[in-house]
């Protein structure tokens, strides 16, 4: 191929799918940028999400209900794949073995069986980038918490939230869909969909948790099927992890949390880092700023908030001064994603997307987590 372009396949037509597809036609809007991604191929079940790409994307030269012609065509480079957690390792593990890079949805596998699956085929494959999505942390303000960690600014570390919140399940009329089965979402329930935005950073700066009590709640045991019918959700809304860090040279706790049902948070995605020198948190409730506090001994203890509208990961052709969101987010993820196909350890900058050891790290603590829930005691993360 080319080293200017790559050739994806997509697999799962649906939300994150046209999120793709309009990073890929976004792509102008990065500078300095030696390679870009283009859509040659799409499959899902549902022919009108299909319909949509074949109407909005002019490369599509092949569209299909059957992945596996996706992977046996030898223009396609690359697959991004989005479809339920039950269907990751089957199809995650194919494409490997038919020699596609991969982009996939979270968790990674249903379970830390299926996780491990996928793992082992990447294994046979090191000339592959297999890569986990996540897009949050490519916003200016959590690029800024990154760089003060790498800085080692915060002095010893007190303590560390983060977590990522919605509320639209609060409605108890919502359908239920396939994230409130245990068949296809698996036992995780908010933690497989939500948990892996929350440890990206964290497991970054080298935070593994060692244990961790969990709190876990269904708040809406019901919901609507397509007919009207009333049927069991099975899967947990909120999960609140209390979790002990240790690293080389400090102990700390640190709370994660994952939330579909949090009032008044649309889509809040956020990290506190709170240091006995310097502190910091930033949220994408307030994506343009980024609240810290610098520290020395008998000093006034005052927050600030900084403003940092437009820095990102990779150059962009927008000024400094406007607002950075969540589709910019994607194509900075994006662009992470196809720097490290093209260029290896070479890339123009060094946050990549997560990592295979990072999802089998999230498989781990969300394992423990339900053990915790189960027995109500702290379990080792294994």
């Amino acid at each position: 191929m080319p080293m200017d372009e790559i050739r994806f396949g997509v697999i799962g037509c649906g939300l994150m799918g046209r999120e793709f597809a309009s990073a890929t036609a976004r792509w102008l809007h990065l500078e300095g940028m030696d390679v870009r991604p283009r859509i040659v191929g799409v499959c899902d079940t549902n022919p009108s999400a299909i319909d949509w790409f074949a109407k909005h994307i002019p490369d599509i030269r092949l569209v299909t209900q059957d992945y596996r012609e996706l992977l046996a065509d030898p223009e396609i480079d690359a697959i991004y794949c989005a479809v339920p957690h039950n269907l990751h390792e089957k199809l995650y593990t194919d494409i490997i073995r038919a020699g596609k890079h991969l982009l996939g949805e979270k968790p990674f596998g249903i379970d830390q069986t299926a996780n491990r699956a996928i793992l082992a085929a990447a294994q046979d494959r090191p000339d592959l980038v297999v890569r986990c999505s996540s897009e949050f942390p490519f916003f200016p303000g959590a690029y800024q918490m990154g760089k003060w960690v790498t800085a080692g600014v915060f002095g010893q570390i007190i303590e560390v939230e983060a977590g990522f919140w919605h509320s639209s399940d609060l409605n108890p009329n919502k359908p239920i869909n396939w994230k409130r089965r245990i068949a296809t979402n698996g036992e995780y329930g908010c933690m497989g969909d939500l948990g892996m935005h929350v440890l990206h950073l964290p497991l970054r700066f080298g935070w593994v948790p060692r244990s961790v009590r969990a709190l876990l709640k269904q708040v809406v045991t019901e919901r609507p099927d397509s007919k009207g019918n009333m049927v069991n959700c099975e899967t947990w809304d909120n999960a609140v992890l209390a979790c002990d860090v240790q690293t080389e040279d400090q102990a700390f706790p640190m709370v994660l949390s994952t939330k579909r049902i949090a009032p008044g948070h649309a889509n809040t995605w956020f990290i506190r880092i709170i240091g006995t020198t310097f502190s910091a948190e930033f949220s994408t409730k307030n994506p343009k700023q980024v609240s810290y506090l610098p520290y020395r001994p008998g000093e006034e203890q005052a927050w600030r908030v900084l403003d940092v509208p437009y820095e990102s990961a990779y150059p962009t052709i927008t000024g400094g001064i406007f607002e950075f969101g969540f589709t910019d987010s994607i194509v900075q993820m994006w662009a992470a994603f196809c720097d490290e196909v093209a260029h290896g350890s070479h890339m123009k900058q060094n946050f990549r997307c997560v990592t295979l050891e990072e999802s089998a790290v999230s498989h781990a603590v969300f394992t423990a987590a339900l053990e915790s829930q189960r027995t109500g005691q702290t379990v080792p993360v294994l």
